[in-house]
């Protein structure tokens, strides 16, 4: 087996408030291999962003240890790219401004840096847009956006968190099939924080379930789903009522054996 690309072993983080300690993270250990997609879910507060911080190198304070490559975490380094639920982008900025700030610290020569921001637009999709301004933008626009900005400086990692959460239902849909194309021109591997377990079993190829806080691994779940996955399967459905059970209940879950329907009336039966 290759070597992991990200490695959490032990990971514990606690938060002061009011003068209280309040442990967000308690023994958490995950390997995620190169070029995988891993979706984390799990109830709010149960510490879900909390780790993306802690891989990206926002937060350095936490117990036990975080490594990208086999080299320790230690600040925000250019192995990983974030995207946020908002799009985060500088209104005054056009598109390829706002994606080429991703390029802040890249040595690139003016000429360098103007190729490498048009590649990622087209690669988002976003080619008749470069030079519009965030307000003339739909959510789904602005989140390719963001999601070129996350990409552009090439990182190891893409990190998500909630991205889709702010958009309509049919926004959100056409987005994660966008992702899903974006995903596989890229090759890049993908850790994904959401609440929504049909979004995980739709985009991932593992999901791990967190408990309520402090944050620990209740169950991982490999998603052996081809793609394009179709949402109204059978087997799709049954993996969404299993991962609801786990989050939502403490016994184990039991699959419902299909019906099968005998003697049904001919006039129910569509000619």
């Amino acid at each position: 087996m290759n070597a992991p690309i990200v490695s959490f072993n032990q990971v514990g983080k606690s938060f002061e408030v009011d003068g209280l300690e309040l442990e967000a993270i308690r023994d958490f250990n995950l390997h995620i291999t190169e070029g995988e997609f891993v979706a984390i879910v799990g109830s709010s507060g149960c510490g879900k962003s909390t780790l993306l911080r802690l891989l990206v190198g926002l937060d350095t304070e936490f117990r036990g240890a975080i490594e990208v490559d086999g080299k320790a975490v230690k600040g925000v380094g250019s192995e990983c790219g974030i995207v946020f639920q908002e799009h985060r982008l500088f209104p005054w900025l056009s598109v390829a401004d706002n994606i080429g700030l991703g390029l802040v610290n890249a040595v690139l020569s003016p000429a360098q840096r103007q190729e490498r921001v048009a590649a990622f637009i087209e690669l988002v999709g976003l080619n008749d847009f470069a030079r519009a301004f965030p307000h003339q933008l739909s959510g789904g626009m602005a989140q390719r956006v963001a999601i070129a900005r996350g990409l552009v400086a090439s990182p190891r990692i893409l990190l998500l968190d909630e991205p889709f959460g702010a958009l309509d239902a049919l926004t959100r849909q056409q987005m994660q099939d966008e992702l899903l194309a974006i995903r596989a021109r890229s090759k890049i591997t993908t850790v994904l924080v959401t609440h929504d377990v049909e979004e995980a079993i739709f985009l991932a190829d593992r999901v791990v379930v967190l408990e309520p806080r402090p944050g620990q691994i209740k169950q991982v779940v490999n998603i052996d789903l081809p793609h394009p996955r179709q949402r109204s399967s059978f087997e799709f459905h049954q993996l969404r009522e299993e991962l609801l059970h786990e989050l939502t209940n403490d016994g184990h879950y039991q699959p419902v054996a299909p019906v099968q329907v005998r003697d049904v009336p001919l006039a129910f039966i569509a000619v």
